[in-house]
């Protein structure tokens, strides 16, 4: 195994693979097979993974640093590597004593498998805390036939983690999070993937059919993994993928802006002002994005303080804020590109940039979420200091 220093020329490696074939993943909405292939080679699945179980141990900071260069290169690959770390981070950070999950977080390493989630299902409309599939089994045998609305790369996905009723019998609100390797479960085609952007995360529905063992559940209940795993790495993964996709639009602007500036002598194009806004804006999403980590890996470890108010609310509000900055920077840059960014063709084209951003605020809603956090906003204090949380 290549050693953790190496780390940067690693992600490098995988971006110039993700970059050369991100339009072609973009124009046939395929799953990027090369750049995956090529994260695997390069043992980039299970970075999280402890070393006592074959892993690296590598914070979260520097997963997001590597979501963040992917999704420069190629936004399908940035988001898959984005959301298996994601999911991953629940069997890693939840296994407990589980025997079963302890092999399982082995076999990441090992193995270099590849983790999808499933946590929208049916008519929920998006709400991933609520589940009407129920696990099913008295015994140790379970099964779980679940509508799932979107499974991003199901179909090439090794294991799926999926929420489920805890029991038939359980509120919806009593979930479960279940692991299933490939030879667990048969999906059936329930709606393909003809989307704006992010064409490449294949995010098809189907309707998931698994059996397994119960020892294949999760320890913890899912409303602990959720709040303490699942949604601050999810949001802080993806914001690190849109500030990625962002970062590339303000390159492309750059060079457009100091093409047109050569060949003009010096002058400026109409669009340049735009530049500098782009130029603003990206500054303040990394900023967001960096602070937000450095926040959650301050208390990762800490459950009590991962569970509060003040925590979740800032959590779930970097998801708004960093998607809403992400969007205005990529339109900025397209604005300062003029036409050469909004043609399809060209080495300054940033069709695919302002197609892809344009998913950020609707993964989870951001109306959703802001509606949900209304009640504890109001609740909290107003800071009484520049500095103070």
């Amino acid at each position: 195994m290549k050693p953790v220093a190496d780390l940067a020329s690693r992600v490098e490696a995988v971006a110039k693979i993700a970059a050369a074939e991100a339009a072609s993943v973009d124009r046939e909405a395929r799953f990027p097979t090369a750049a995956i292939k090529a994260a695997r080679e390069s043992r980039l699945l299970g970075l999280a993974v402890p070393r006592e179980f074959g892993g690296e141990a590598l914070a979260l900071t520097g997963i997001a640093d590597a979501c963040y260069r992917l999704g420069q290169a190629c936004a399908a690959t940035g988001m898959v590597f984005a959301m298996h770390h994601s999911a991953a981070a629940c069997v890693v950070r939840h296994a407990g004593a589980s025997a079963w999950h302890k092999d399982l977080i082995r076999r990441i390493a090992e193995e270099q498998l590849l983790f999808a989630s499933s946590t929208t299902e049916g008519q929920n409309g998006g709400n991933v805390r609520a589940s009407a599939a129920p696990i099913e089994g008295n015994g140790a045998d379970i099964t779980l036939t679940r509508a799932a609305t979107v499974i991003s790369y199901g179909a090439e996905a090794d294991v799926i983690a999926t929420t489920a009723r805890r029991a038939d019998d359980a509120p919806s609100s009593d979930q479960v999070l279940a692991t299933f390797v490939k030879s667990d479960y048969v999906l059936e085609p329930l709606s393909g993937w003809n989307a704006l952007g992010m064409r490449g995360t294949a995010s098809a529905g189907f309707m998931l059919k698994a059996c397994g063992k119960r020892e294949q559940i999760v320890p913890e209940p899912y409303e602990r993994i959720h709040a303490q795993t699942m949604q601050p790495v999810s949001h802080l993964l993806w914001a690190s993928v849109w500030a990625g996709i962002a970062a590339d639009a303000v390159a492309r602007a750059q060079g457009f802006i100091r093409k047109a500036a050569r060949q003009s002598g010096g002058t400026l194009p109409p669009g340049a002002a735009h530049f500098t806004k782009a130029r603003s804006t990206l500054q303040t999403l990394r900023g967001l994005v960096a602070s937000s980590l450095a926040r959650f890996e301050a208390v990762a470890d800490d459950r009590a303080a991962l569970a509060s108010l003040d925590f979740q609310t800032a959590i779930t509000l970097t998801k708004v804020d960093a998607s809403e900055l992400a969007v205005a920077t990529v339109l900025s840059a397209m604005r300062a590109s003029g036409l050469a960014g909004y043609r399809n063709d060209g080495e300054f084209t940033l069709g695919r940039h302002l197609r892809d951003i344009l998913s950020a605020p609707i993964m989870i809603n951001n109306d959703r979420i802001l509606a949900n956090v209304s009640m504890s906003a109001l609740m909290s204090g107003i800071p009484t200091s520049l500095r103070s949380e």
